[in-house]
């Protein structure tokens, strides 16, 4: 297991930034490595984002070393998006099966869990979000089919699209974190359009489904000094609260979207007039 930390920046930090710099701070690249554990861990309001990819062995982790706590999850929740193959989640000694776009709640105070997959010709991908919590809510296994579906924009502005509510008060409990599934209609392009910002949340994107020779146009930055980060399948990237966040690919794709803060409305946003970008 790895764990690499970033600090985060402010929207004046990044008016100096290169292409490079601002890719060492906000994209995450080496996530999805073949039979490891690779974590970054945020100081943006202390994200953990994390993947997983058990080809030929079974992946275990769960200590807290590189946090200073007993366990990784001593004082944390986290949910597991399978972007792959099917499956198995096991937490302390209790196994979930993943199909691809399942969803697993691990609540506060497990301590040890590991990740297999059913066939090594098609692996699980497993992306983690975890975050800082104060409850023990119950570990949870969310099937796609019970997660919660919505659609928003439009073919003719070619941001069609489909979200599903997976850890939320509407489907399932948590005590910060949120989790969801969006998918791009075929034709459409933009993901969050027209753009928004929420104060009181930051947000993390993860692009998969994504053709290899495609690319994301992510934009990111203030509204009125906006900047942009070119992404390939299963780059991870990281929106802090001040940062609006939309993208537009070459391709049709999907991305997980994972959310902590001081709240879970899920519409306490701000939006953010296209004649105000810049």
């Amino acid at each position: 297991m790895t764990m690499k930390v970033l600090y985060g920046a402010g929207p004046d930090d990044i008016k100096t930034y290169d292409t490079a710099r601002l890719r060492a701070e906000f994209l995450m690249e080496d996530l999805f490595q073949a039979d490891r554990v690779s974590f970054t861990y945020t100081h943006v309001d202390r994200l953990i984002l994390g993947g997983a990819v058990p080809v030929s062995t079974t992946l275990t982790f769960g200590s807290g070393e590189e946090i200073g706590t007993p366990f990784l999850l001593s004082a944390r929740e986290m949910g597991i998006a399978n972007l792959g193959g099917a499956g198995t989640i096991t937490v302390d000694g209790k196994s979930f099966t993943l199909e691809n776009r399942d969803v697993l709640y691990v609540g506060r105070g497990a301590q040890e869990i590991s990740a297999a997959s059913a066939s090594a010709e098609k692996p699980a991908r497993f992306y983690m979000n975890s975050v800082p919590a104060g409850a023990d809510i119950p570990h949870r296994l969310i099937k796609r089919a019970e997660s919660k579906p919505l659609t928003f924009g439009e073919a003719r502005r070619a941001n069609l699209r489909n979200l599903r509510m997976y850890i939320h008060p509407e489907v399932a409990p948590s005590c910060l974190l949120l989790l969801g599934i969006t998918d791009l209609a075929e034709g459409s392009i933009w993901n969050t359009m027209p753009p928004h910002l929420h104060e009181r949340r930051m947000e993390a994107y993860c692009y998969f489904d994504l053709p290899d020779e495609e690319r994301v146009i992510h934009l990111m930055g203030r509204p009125e000094e906006t900047r942009h980060l070119v992404v390939k399948n299963l780059d991870a990237v990281l929106s802090p609260a001040w940062s609006i966040h939309m993208g537009a690919g070459t391709a049709q794709y999907a991305f997980v979207w994972g959310m902590t803060g001081e709240n879970q409305e899920y519409n306490d946003v701000a939006p953010v007039a296209l004649s105000e970008l810049k």
